[in-house]
């Protein structure tokens, strides 16, 4: 059977409106996810320190105002999109179906939600006398259950599945262990869903639309502008008050978490999908030229929609994701470009293990809360505060390096 010429040019055209991503790791990618998680730690520690300047806290919600504070959790959503693209694209190389993906991206999905939904539910919401565990013992326990269910030993696969099928059930029971509410009357809820729950949602609402787009720019782009419409589809009255409409339109926090996670997905299209024909200059003022944009936008909406974390408003999505822009071209130019060497070697093994690294610091916390210990009253000073929260962060980086030598992994 002939070919016609038409239909190699459609073939062709179709086989160039798909991306092809740059092979071998992003060096600056993973300083980015570094940094985020390690500047992250650090904020959190400054959580209990007294008498520090504002913008070294979080804005209140109605402040109409962000501090860089308010970029970090951002700046993890923008790197996590950032990474969709080489993940998917390099399952699909290994053979993975079109279902074997989408197993893989509602698993990590999952994962991270319920990670969040236990720490959530450790750190607020407890009826600590109908407990017949110590909170920080059952919080303890479900980090044991999540290792069992992700973790590694001696840099190898996963557990075995006895181990796995183990934690699995150790978190139903601590499930079923658990009480909240005024009274103990209440179970496990979602709360907020945590900051990994948050993650976790924004993560999978963002692959879906990569895959639906092919992940081709201008659609990923429309899904951004489709992400901040739901934001303000939920802000109509006229949608508020039909009931349907009102339920359907009752997750924008997800959703602005999800435009981020896009403004990841299109920043690492902008810069190495190779099916583009573009050299290093044009892709530098692409990105900017992104970033002005998103920052545009962000300035037209933020007189009906204020700034706000909290609220996640679109006037802080767009703010904060054309912040990420430019950082990344910042890191992009020196680390990759200009080959900066010293700063991705510090760095490697919180790049390599950011969940591990997040997680340290509650499970340390709990086990002091456990012991009835606590840190001296002297750290919730400004000054010995914040020099804590810094070295802490860097023995953490420490640490984390120490425990990978050794072999052990945790991964979603």
């Amino acid at each position: 059977m002939s070919v016609s010429s038409s239909d190699t040019t459609t073939a062709t055209t179709a086989r160039k409106a798909a991306p092809q991503l740059r092979s071998g790791r992003i060096v600056s990618i993973d300083v980015f996810r570094a940094l985020t998680v390690l500047v992250m730690i650090v904020v959190n520690q400054w959580g209990g320190v007294q008498g520090l300047p504002t913008w070294m806290k979080h804005m209140p919600a109605d402040a109409d105002a962000m501090s860089f504070v308010d970029v970090v959790f951002p700046a993890f959503l923008f790197i996590v999109g950032m990474s969709i693209p080489f993940a998917l694209q390099q399952r699909q190389a290994l053979g993975d179906s079109w279902w074997q993906r989408q197993s893989h991206v509602l698993q990590r999905a999952l994962g991270l939600i319920m990670i969040g939904v236990f720490m959530v539910n450790a750190e607020d919401g407890y009826h600590s006398a109908s407990m017949l565990l110590p909170i920080a013992a059952w919080a303890l326990l479900s980090y044991l259950a999540a290792f069992l269910i992700w973790g590694s030993v001696s840099a190898g696969p996963a557990l075995s599945m006895l181990w796995r099928v183990t934690g699995i059930g150790l978190l139903l029971v601590l499930a079923l262990l658990y009480h909240g509410g005024s009274e103990g009357q209440d179970g496990l809820t979602p709360q907020w869903w945590g900051i990994l729950g948050l993650i976790g949602w924004a993560y999978l609402i963002a692959c879906i639309c990569f895959q639906l787009c092919r992940g081709r720019l201008p659609l990923l782009l429309f899904c951004i502008a489709l992400c901040i419409a739901y934001f303000v589809a939920y802000r109509n009255p006229e949608i508020a008050a039909h009931p349907m409409l009102a339920m359907l339109f009752s997750q924008p926090g997800h959703f602005s978490h999800a435009a981020l996670v896009l403004c990841g997905c299109s920043t690492a299209l902008i810069f190495f999908d190779q099916a583009v024909q573009r050299n290093s200059g044009q892709r530098f003022a692409a990105a900017i030229v992104f970033a002005l944009v998103l920052a545009l936008i962000a300035a037209v909406m933020r007189p009906e929609y204020k700034i706000s974390k909290i609220y996640a408003s679109p006037s802080w999505v767009l703010y904060s994701a054309a912040t990420c822009v430019l950082i990344f071209c910042a890191l992009y130019r020196w680390i990759d470009v200009r080959g900066n060497a010293l700063l991705p070697k510090l760095l490697a093994p919180v790049a390599a293990n950011p969940l591990l690294a997040y997680l340290i610091p509650f499970i340390l916390g709990a086990a002091l809360q456990l012991g009835n210990l606590s840190l001296p009253a002297i750290l919730n000073r400004p000054v010995p505060g914040v020099l804590f929260a810094l070295g802490f962060a860097l023995a953490l980086a420490w640490l984390v390096k120490q425990i990978a030598k050794s072999g052990i992994r945790l991964r979603i």
